[in-house]
């Protein structure tokens, strides 16, 4: 069972048109030649089929057969209404929706025994031949014309979907590398700070050891204080290159920045102000989070999407959970092998949960 997307909305809309163009025959004012009973259960397992082929997977066997059952309903439904006025629409509406269900060649075959049927009904009803033939022209080309917009239209979902997972990917690159920079900005400081002030402090301290052994208890006392001034800003110079190495990473900016403007996503990122994490352990997250994300716009059909990074007693812990369809039996691909492995390097581990979404937890030790 599906979530229904933008494309399933839309069939569903379809079907409220038929629903409107069958009134007439369903309210009494046009009388089919079948008991009104029988043509009003055709008519309802045509839409009954329909919302439910829509429901399922797109190779799922039972929504192919719900489908075939909903296009057979929909002929007799034409076949056994004489005062059709606009209800081959609903034939119209098979044809559109087919794409959604069924290969695009499917589709068209569609669309073909749809005008074969409605010709045989212009015969049925013995309708004038120039009204039958303009009638049968006007509503094939609407199909064929309704089938190439959802095409169109699916095709153009996609590359949306497409051109997100790319915005991801390169928010993620970028994220990575603004972190490597100010890795190698904090360590080229560090060094410079230790090769060259640390080097001069460390000879000025030995130069004043040896004046201080010098005669002159005047002198001495100077060279005590200059001593004792040296040493403490050697120690400010060391304790200033620990903390520029040690420095912790902007996480919270790191993952904003993967899931900024993102399309048809409303992503929530919360980060705990007592979360520090490394450059391991900011790549990790950070290529995380672009894994879960891209899964999410690509599989899920879910509109929300919520991330969370606390500290847990073993270290951090990652969680990220959408409002989408879930999964029944997970199959992981080389993307979620890839985030299990990435925090299985790193001492951590991975949980997936697809009941009621799609879950995913993380931990990597402090």
């Amino acid at each position: 069972m599906r979530r229904l997307g933008t494309d399933g909305w839309s069939g569903l809309v379809m079907l409220a048109v038929s629903v409107a163009v069958a009134g007439p025959a369903l309210l009494g004012p046009a009388e089919p030649s079948i008991p009104r009973a029988w043509w009003t259960a055709l008519f309802a397992v045509v839409i009954v089929a329909l919302v439910l082929a829509l429901f399922r997977e797109r190779s799922d066997p039972a929504g192919y057969g719900l489908f075939t059952a909903a296009v057979v309903s929909s002929w007799a439904v034409v076949l056994t209404a004489p005062y059709m006025g606009l209800l081959p629409v609903l034939l119209v509406v098979t044809a559109a929706v087919s794409v959604y269900l069924v290969p695009l060649k499917a589709g068209f075959v569609v669309v073909g025994l749809n005008t074969a049927v409605l010709v045989l009904a212009m015969v049925l009803h013995a309708r004038d031949s120039v009204d039958a033939l303009v009638t049968v022209g006007f509503y094939l080309l609407i199909q064929v014309a309704t089938v190439l917009s959802s095409v169109t239209l699916i095709r153009e979902q996609r590359l949306r979907r497409e051109l997100s997972e790319a915005h991801i990917d390169l928010r993620a690159a970028s994220a990575l590398l603004s972190e490597s920079a100010r890795t190698a900005e904090r360590l080229r400081i560090s060094r410079d700070l230790h090769d060259l002030i640390g080097h001069q402090l460390t000879v000025l301290t030995l130069e004043l050891e040896a004046a201080r052994h010098r005669e002159g208890e005047q002198a001495r006392e100077h060279v005590e204080r200059a001593n004792h001034v040296a040493r403490e800003l050697l120690g400010d110079v060391r304790r200033t290159v620990d903390e520029l190495r040690t420095a912790p990473s902007d996480l919270s900016e790191a993952l904003h920045q993967v899931v900024r403007d993102l399309p048809d996503l409303e992503v929530s990122v919360d980060v705990g102000p007592d979360v520090e994490a490394d450059e391991e352990q900011v790549a990790a997250l950070v290529r995380a989070v672009q894994e879960i994300v891209t899964n999410t716009i690509r599989h899920a059909d879910a509109r929300e999407l919520w991330i969370e990074v606390t500290t847990g007693p073993g270290g951090l812990v990652l969680t990220a959970a959408d409002d989408g369809r879930g999964f029944r039996e997970l199959v992981p691909g080389n993307g979620l092998r890839g985030l299990t492995e990435r925090f299985a390097a790193l001492g951590g581990d991975v949980e997936f949960d697809g009941t009621g979404g799609f879950r995913v937890t993380a931990r990597v030790p402090a």
